[in-house]
């Protein structure tokens, strides 16, 4: 039997080496199941035939590399940010902003299930929450979706001012005190979490949060409006989904205002954007951005995962 030794807090430990466990962490990178369990059958006949009986984790993970290299350049590449980020030793809270219908809950998904964050929520939960606690009375705009907040205000707003945008303001306002909350929590209990939804828009959420080198904002975005309308058509056909197309149709003006002042905010803070057209691109150019910050030499830890 090859077992694997590994430290976790100063503490070493050993256990069996498994074609399975490594086939996952492949997968992970894309690679296809059936080549990952081929690929983890192949390293595991390497590992007998080189007489080895314990091996490190790090080197397991070198031997991995430089094997994959020889088969598969790009899934090499992913794999390698994979590992680099699943070592880190901070939590890493991933925020996926976008106004309705530009994918962000499927993104979130799939980012989660890449990176192996088995924490996710969304800011519609939240709200919900939050909804609960307070009176429609109290914050009126609360109750209302985010492009139609407007109808819920006060104090209607000048002429000269967007009352789509004013309500819409003040619904993520309200709902970002929430998400705030849900951050904190998760670093300071050392939780990883990807977070989506409407109401992560750039400029709202504490600065001395969004700037941790462990906190990562993104935007999505779709330029195409047709795209965008083609969006809600898919999802609302979906049986279980029961979102009415209809309000969406009717509200699709009032939804692109809140799309274009996701772009204004996210290139006020320096916040990336993301046109969302292929799932893949999109999750890829997450990934390489978070390695910039996170993921270096000095965050790394060695780890059983």
């Amino acid at each position: 039997m090859i077992m694997v030794e590994g430290e976790v807090s100063g503490k070493k430990y050993r256990e069996p080496f498994s074609k399975g466990v490594l086939a996952r962490s492949l997968t992970r990178a894309e690679m296809d199941p059936n080549k990952a369990y081929t690929f983890a059958s192949q390293i595991e006949a390497h590992l007998r035939k080189e007489g080895i009986k314990v091996i490190s984790l790090e080197d397991l993970i070198g031997i991995v590399r430089v094997k994959l290299k020889e088969e598969n350049e790009e899934v090499a590449e992913k794999y390698g940010l994979w590992k680099r980020i699943r070592t880190c030793k901070e939590p890493l809270i991933i925020l996926i902003g976008g106004a309705s219908g530009v994918g962000t809950s499927s993104i979130a998904f799939e980012v989660a299930n890449r990176l192996g964050i088995r924490n996710m929520t969304s800011t519609d939960i939240i709200r919900e929450v939050m909804r609960k606690m307070v009176s429609k009375e109290l914050l009126p705009t609360l109750f209302e979706s985010s492009y139609t907040a407007y109808k819920s205000l006060r104090i209607p707003p000048s002429p000269e001012l967007d009352e789509v945008i004013i309500g819409f303001r003040d619904h993520v306002d309200t709902v970002s005190v929430g998400v705030e909350a849900v951050i904190e929590r998760a670093l300071k209990e050392g939780v990883s979490i990807v977070i989506e939804g409407v109401h992560i828009v750039p400029g709202f959420i504490n600065e001395e949060l969004v700037s941790k080198h462990n906190v990562a904002m993104f935007v999505l975005t779709l330029q195409d409006e047709e795209v965008h309308k083609g969006r809600f058509y898919s999802r609302c056909r979906q049986l279980w989904a029961r979102r009415p197309l209809k309000r969406y149709m009717n509200y699709f003006g009032a939804i692109r205002k809140t799309h274009k002042y996701f772009e204004n905010q996210a290139q006020k803070y320096d916040i990336p954007v993301i046109e969302n057209i292929d799932v893949t691109t999109t999750i890829d150019c997450i990934i390489e951005t978070i390695t910039k910050t996170y993921g270096r030499e000095e965050d790394v830890r060695e780890t059983k995962s």
